[in-house]
């Protein structure tokens, strides 16, 4: 089953991708033996966070638009907040990007976070790499807007791309520990609001101290998605970091980070909750529970 699917994957069949895409999400047997044959790509990763209300839907539709006016085929990954009820995704991107599903050119997934803190889908690299095999000229991720825990974004991404609103004021000092630290490029959306360029002032030197450390600066980019203001520049800022992110260092940063999940997923794989909670009830309640997981 696996290796028609792969076959008509590499086809550019639509229908195939999607097939693929539950294929692996839903982990049916032969899906690891699909993923080992996917062959290798170096179409960029664009990541897509920020924190909720940002326009971060609203300005993947703008971007969509502006890559497919250059004539490119781009994927979305769409991760929403599960449902409470059956852990699907919530759907809130075929609202803001219903456009853009019947395009030759685009194809766009809901995925849910599937109870995941870091904004993403536990799949999402196994995921994205079967994008990256469809024949994409750009595979866009766009996390769920969860704040300073969503920073996983940048072991999947090339680029990252945090999305600010003029209004968060003090909230950039609470991210700097997290989305602050991780983003390519800052867009700071709805900047036809009060105070948008004093915030980007500000922004600039909070990043200031981290351009000294880092010898690389933080693009700054402000746009207002729903009239595609800003839009080109982002657009423009996104190849640059494309062209010049593919140093040694990162990449093989982020395979090391990609790796390291993999490994992890499948080492606990066989580790069930339920068996443990029985063990440890066996085991009495006063024991030394680091004794216990060593020897697990």
């Amino acid at each position: 089953m696996w290796r028609q699917l792969l076959y008509d994957l590499q086809e550019g069949d639509t229908r195939a991708l999607a097939r693929a895409i539950s294929f692996v999400e839903n982990r049916v047997m032969g899906y690891e033996d699909l993923m080992a044959q996917l062959p290798a790509s170096s179409i960029g990763i664009i990541g897509i966070t920020g924190p909720p209300g940002a326009g971060k839907s609203t300005l993947v539709d703008a971007l969509i638009g502006e890559m497919t006016g250059k004539g490119k085929k781009v994927g979305v990954l769409c991760v929403d907040p599960s449902s409470a009820f059956n852990l699907g995704a919530l759907l809130g991107d075929r609202i803001r990007m219903s456009e853009w599903y019947e395009h030759p050119g685009v194809f766009i997934r809901s995925l849910a976070t599937r109870g995941s803190l870091g904004g993403l889908h536990p799949m999402i690299i196994e995921i994205s790499e079967v994008m990256k095999a469809a024949g994409f000229d750009y595979v866009i991720v766009e996390t769920v807007g969860v704040g300073q825990t969503e920073i996983e974004i940048a072991g999947l991404a090339d680029v990252t791309v945090v999305v600010m609103v003029p209004e968060a004021g003090d909230e950039v000092q609470t991210m700097k520990a997290g989305l602050m630290e991780i983003a390519d490029i800052f867009v700071v959306n709805k900047g036809d609001r009060p105070d948008a360029d004093l915030f980007m002032k500000n922004l600039r030197m909070m990043l200031a101290p981290a351009f000294n450390r880092n010898q690389h600066e933080t693009e700054i980019i402000k746009t207002v998605a729903t009239t595609k203001a800003g839009i080109p520049e982002l657009y423009e800022a996104i190849l640059r970091c494309l062209a010049t992110d593919n140093e040694p260092a990162k990449k093989y940063w982020l395979l090391a980070e990609k790796a390291h999940h993999l490994i992890q997923q499948k080492r606990m794989r066989d580790i069930n909750k339920q068996q443990l909670a029985e063990k440890i009830r066996e085991a009495g309640g006063n024991f030394n529970l680091y004794r216990f997981i060593t020897g697990y």
